[in-house]
């Protein structure tokens, strides 16, 4: 068997004995602890009480005024104005301060209620059958091609999710300390796919995981993420009280053993490529919770664990790099004018769904700990020459235990430099990325001296690339990439050991398989084009961090 097609035994079969079902459990006992928790940090910060409540309260009406949603409370617009009044008051008050902090910790009650969210399950297991489903019909061919009626065999969807990497570290680490798996982040999908695979291709229990409060508009889908572990951010709110309240529940969850799923690049990938910015309030808050254990005297190491994630298509991809190149090009973009028919879009989709069949794989990295430091199966860090070591002296001035915060935001860059190199190192080389890769580069050498966005404006219809050249081409960079996998530098999937042409036709059929325009075709079986240079263009970029040499060749076919 392909050890990306096995599927693991789980851990812990029964749901009630997993760390977010105990969480849930302990929900409101654990409001109360993050509350005090939060305002313990709040009151020890730069900014005096009566600061950080103004601040608060004049930017939420302003909120509340400008950027209501559907989802935010009824009452949101009388809460904040009978605040506001309130804290005039205490001005009044025989003790203002002790006042004040009353009024703090009703917002971050308020906040906290807001924020954590629920495990039921009941709804897991009914979700692990919706998502089989979903799934099965998304990557599986399932019209007349072999399969069991219209949505083919769970068996066929679980190798059709293929996991790899470091998995058995993943799995002891579980019981040794708080995972924290750091994956890449490219779809809307992404959140509910890692989450079934690592259900069932993996076995290990489910993770906590943000989700846009914006997500919770529709009704259906609230329904179902306040009961599957989620837990609420709303990005529009960016006073000190709630972005404290918001790393605290991180920070605290983490401390007392909650598993998370964070992506540390923020948002989706808007080019394509592997992210190489990542947000660092976040990977903070994992610096946070391991110096709270130190320094508290609680035996709770914490883990992190890149993922690399990698899909044949990603459905929202044209919006996508739409959105790039609009911020990266100001006036030099030029979006299509053209504007196609939403039902023919979907009918498209549903056609191709019927046809054609995808893969998608989740490679898991090497562990470490919060320093970035490699971690052993039993949860020992080493240091770059592999020698043992103990964490704990990372966060002591000489032999003293401390909080530094300048040193912390030290580590938290350290670490998230580590995660990008973890996100390169466990990318695996798709034949669909691959193609995509060599085509966009063979278009962009036909005028060496055309930047990006001229490149971009080219006719796609008079682009035709004989195959015979294209060959060529394709069997120079394969060469490349095996190069780098021998060093140990890339990971390629199946289809690279394929001869080249058969590499070819395997990447045409499988980029960007629902998409309305072709990335890439084969014609009379002669020239290889494509129907969308901007499409061609974002899965290019999956490969662009590897900085492949250039093919260099004097008889390139020129654009017909």
């Amino acid at each position: 068997m392909n050890p990306k097609n096995r599927i693991y035994d789980h851990i812990l079969p029964d749901l009630k004995d997993w760390p977010i079902t105990k969480f849930s459990e302990d929900r409101d006992n654990f409001i109360q602890r993050h509350i005090d928790f939060v305002l313990t940090k709040l009151v020890q910060s730069k900014l005096p009480v009566s600061e950080l409540l103004n601040k608060t309260v004049y930017l939420e009406k302003i909120r509340v005024k400008k950027f209501s949603w559907k989802v935010d409370p009824s009452d949101a617009k009388d809460f904040w104005n009978t605040l506001e009044v309130e804290l005039r008051k205490t001005k009044d008050a025989d003790n203002p301060e002790k006042e004040r902090i009353k009024i703090l910790r009703r917002i971050v009650h308020r906040y906290s209620e807001e924020i954590i969210g629920h495990f039921v399950p009941k709804t897991h297991l009914f979700a692990r059958k919706i998502l089989t489903a979903f799934f099965k019909r998304l990557y599986n061919n399932g019209w007349g091609k072999n399969h069991k009626g219209i949505w083919g065999s769970r068996e066929d969807l679980y190798s059709k999710i293929k996991v790899d990497g470091k998995i058995e570290e993943l799995r002891a680490l579980f019981s040794k300390g708080t995972v924290v798996i750091v994956p890449t982040h490219y779809t809307n999908l992404d959140s509910i796919l890692i989450a079934f695979g690592i259900d069932r291709k993996v076995g290990v229990p489910a993770f906590s995981y943000g989700a846009g409060l914006n997500l919770y508009d529709t009704e259906l889908l609230a329904y179902y993420m306040n009961r599957l572990g989620a837990y609420r951010v709303d990005r529009r709110k960016k006073n000190p009280v709630y972005l404290e309240t918001l790393k605290s529940m991180a920070s605290l969850s983490l401390i007392e053993g909650l598993n998370h799923i964070f992506f540390p690049g923020g948002t989706r990938s808007r080019s394509g490529a592997i992210e190489e910015k990542l947000k660092l309030g976040l990977l903070n808050s994992v610096i946070d919770a391991q110096r709270h254990c130190i320094l508290n005297n609680i035996e709770q190491k914490l883990f992190v664990v890149p993922l690399a994630v990698g899909y044949h298509f990603i459905l929202e991809a044209d919006s996508l790099i739409n959105q790039y190149l609009k911020t990266q090009g100001k006036e030099r973009f030029v979006k299509s004018k053209k504007k196609s028919s939403t039902i023919r879009n979907l009918l498209t989709f549903i056609r191709r769904l019927r046809k054609k069949d995808s893969e998608v794989y989740l490679s898991f990295g090497q562990p470490m700990d919060v320093l970035g430091n490699v971690v052993d199966i039993e949860g020992n860090s080493y240091d770059p020459r592999g020698n043992k070591i103990d964490i704990k002296s990372y966060f002591s001035a000489g032999e003293k235990q401390n909080i530094d915060q300048q040193r912390e935001s030290i580590y938290t860059r350290i670490l998230a430099d580590k995660i990008v190199d973890g996100f390169k190192e466990e990318n695996i080389v798709l034949s669909s990325h691959f193609v995509s890769y060599v085509a966009f580069k063979y278009i962009s050498e036909l005028d060496p001296e055309a930047d990006l966005f001229d490149t971009l404006k080219r006719e796609p219809k008079k682009i035709k690339i004989d195959k015979s050249k294209f060959l060529e081409w394709i069997t120079f960079y394969q060469r490349e990439l095996k190069k780098l996998s021998a060093d140990g530098k890339a990971k390629l999937s199946e289809d690279l050991t394929l001869n080249p042409e058969a590499l070819l036709e395997k990447g045409i059929s499988k980029v960007g398989v629902y998409h309305k325009n072709k990335v890439l075709k084969l014609r009379n079986n002669q020239f290889v084009e494509t129907e969308d240079l901007k499409l061609l263009y974002y899965y290019h970029n999956k490969l662009v961090h590897y900085d492949l040499p250039s093919y260099t060749s004097n008889d390139l076919v020129k654009a017909v």
